[in-house]
Formats: structure tokens, sequence, C-alpha cells
């Protein structure tokens, strides 16, 4: 699959959207985003990014985590990923290689399709406040291809659905600066900035299909 026009895309966040308002999912979510292409108001959309804060889940269910141990051969279900989501979508259920389950992967097999050009990015920070994290680490490393793209859309907050950030998806009245720039408001002289960017477009243009990131800060 290589894409998407623009109306397919945001019928395809919309339809996420709804699932994260619907349906029970593996982890709570809390916030759902949209960043590059859609964002940015291109059309066709070679890729669509999604921003996916999760909520860590409270208490243990001691039980469910041993019998998956026993069932499926991977730890951590009624404590990372919710139990009773774990029974009912057994075929739902992934792990990392150390055994332990993964909820941006268990996350990513619920909603999305095996080969849709998707790039899911989950984790327990906003993406706001991720966004200037990953920044940082990013600098300090020179891995700048880790770098989030700033320029994104806050589509659903805390139990609600943004109608007016769709209104303005579909009409295209968002206007960002260039990728450049956005670095530059944050921080970066105009070098590193150029630098960055590349490294980052550099980065996406590599992907194909479905990808997924995992993030606990």
């Amino acid at each position: 699959m290589s894409g998407w026009d623009r109306d397919r895309a945001i019928d395809r966040v919309e339809e996420l959207v709804d699932a994260v308002a619907t349906e029970e999912l593996p982890v709570p979510v809390r916030e759902v985003w949209v960043f590059g292409d859609l964002a940015l108001g291109l059309d066709p959309v070679d890729r669509l990014d999604v921003y996916v804060t999760k909520d860590l889940l409270f208490g243990r269910d001691e039980e469910a985590e041993s019998r998956f141990r026993e069932s499926h051969s991977v730890e951590g279900v009624g404590k990372t990923v919710r139990a009773e989501w774990a029974k009912a979508n057994p075929e739902s259920l992934r792990a990392n290689p150390s055994g332990h389950v993964a909820p941006e992967q268990c996350l990513a097999a619920h909603l999305l399709e095996e080969g849709e050009p998707i790039h899911l990015e989950v984790c327990n920070a906003s993406f706001e406040d991720n966004v200037t994290r990953r920044l940082e680490g990013a600098k300090a490393r020179g891995s700048y291809e880790e770098i989030l793209d700033p320029r994104g859309v806050c589509l659903w907050l805390d139990g609600r659905r943004s109608e007016d950030a769709f209104t303005k998806l579909h009409d295209g009245e968002f206007v960002f600066p260039t990728l450049p720039d956005a670095l530059g408001m944050l921080g970066l002289d105009e070098d590193e900035a150029q630098r960055a960017a590349g490294a980052v477009e550099r980065y996406r243009e590599e992907r194909e299909g479905l990808s997924v990131r995992g993030d606990v800060v």
C-alpha cells in the first residue's frame, strides 16, 4: 500500500479516534495527535503519522498475569495491559523480545491493519512534552532521526474529540512552518536545525508499511 488521498487519510484517522472513544483498548488512551503529511495539508498523504498518549494502569491482576504467563508465555498482562482486553483479544497480544507484553504493539495490533502506511508513536507523556524530551535526547546523542516532528494536531484529549480540529484538517486550515524553522523555534541554531530536519526526513523516507515506536519517559 503506497499511501492515501487526503480525504481517505482523514477518514482513517476518524476511524482510529472512534475506536479510541468506543472500544476497550489494551491501555487507557488520553491523547491522539496527527503530525507529518496530514497535519501539513499534503495531498496525497504518503504516510500517516499518529501519536497516542497512553495512561498507566493502576493495580495489578496477578491471577491474569499468571494465567497468560502459562498460556501465552508473556509477562505483564493485568499489569501493563488490561486483563479483560487480553482475554477478549488474545490474537492481538504482542510481547517484546524479553517476553514482556508490549502495550504499543498491542495497540497497533488492535487499531491498525497489517501493511497500512501508518507510523504509530505511543508514549506515556503528552505529545508536546515528548517533543521536547526527544529533541533533548537527540541533541545529546547526535541522533537527530529520533526527533519527533513538533508540527502536530490534537484530535482527542481526555475523552473529548475535537470537531474543530477535524474541520480544519478537512479544510486544510492549519499553517505550520518548515521543519527547520519549527526546530529553530525549539532552540536549535540554523545550521543544526537544517541538519536535524534532513535526518528526520531521510529516516522517514526509509520507512514503509506499518511501523510502531513505544516510549516511556
